[in-house]
């Protein structure tokens, strides 16, 4: 299963996917982790299962927030086109249908990370995808 890592590296507050990746990387076999620039396109248009890793403002720990969810996400403020973020993404893919079922484990911005929790999240994800829902 793929999960793609978001985040900036150069941004602290926005860094703890990378983190975790790296920390994660290499061992949980059924798992390989495909970091995305900042400020590149998604690379997931098209797929029909996505799983997503980001650092999400806001939360008190680890969640999985499902693909029902997303709407809930608020959007950043925008002055120019660069300025369209995850939120915006994925709302928009959704709507044109070039994207299927999200779902985007997300890290708070705040405190320490629960490994554990993280790795619970991928292998539940891992076993819905090889069940095929």
């Amino acid at each position: 299963m793929k999960v793609y890592v978001l985040g900036n590296p150069d941004v602290p507050e926005d860094s703890k996917a990378i983190e975790v990746a790296e920390h994660l990387k290499g061992t949980m076999g059924d798992v390989s982790f495909v970091f995305v620039e900042p400020n590149e396109d998604v690379p997931f248009a098209g797929e029909d299962r996505v799983v997503i890793l980001d650092t999400v403002r806001g939360i008190p720990g680890v969640a999985l927030i499902p693909d029902d969810e997303i709407h809930g996400f608020a959007l950043s403020p925008r002055g120019t086109v660069h300025d369209f973020d995850l939120a915006f993404q994925l709302r928009y893919l959704k709507k044109i249908g070039r994207v299927g079922d999200v779902a985007v484990i997300g890290l708070p911005q705040e405190g320490e990370i629960d490994y554990l929790r993280v790795r619970s999240i991928l292998r539940k994800l891992v076993a819905q995808d090889m069940q095929g829902s």
